[in-house]
């Protein structure tokens, strides 16, 4: 049976934590894979940006705290999905604005 990290509610979102979040480097690749919709294993070869274990976890914390994304606990294995759908009904279009200003648009995850 899967578990979640706790996150915040869609009404405690708030753009000013989201826009914190995205202004990291790193976490705007994350966001970028996760932009496929799909449940993702967190893993540094996933995501393939040459970052220790310790590191993204911090950054996928960092996602999570602000709304962005949610962690899924399946045995010991972790899973993150960005909150697509709560993201676009709270700040309609911005994801799609965040994504299309990446110079090579989303990034497809490695494996």
């Amino acid at each position: 049976m899967a578990r979640y990290f706790s996150q915040p509610d869609i009404d405690e979102i708030e753009i000013l934590g989201v826009m914190k979040a995205l202004s990291d480097e790193i976490r705007m690749r994350l966001v970028s894979v996760l932009a496929d919709g799909e449940y993702h294993a967190c893993r540094p070869e996933e995501f393939d940006i040459g970052v220790q274990k310790s590191t993204l976890s911090h950054h996928f914390k960092v996602l999570r705290e602000a709304g962005l994304t949610m962690t899924r606990l399946e045995g010991r294995n972790h899973q993150v999905r960005l909150r697509r759908e709560d993201l676009d009904q709270r700040f309609p279009g911005l994801l799609d604005s965040v994504l299309a200003a990446l110079p090579n648009g989303p990034v497809r995850a490695a494996g």
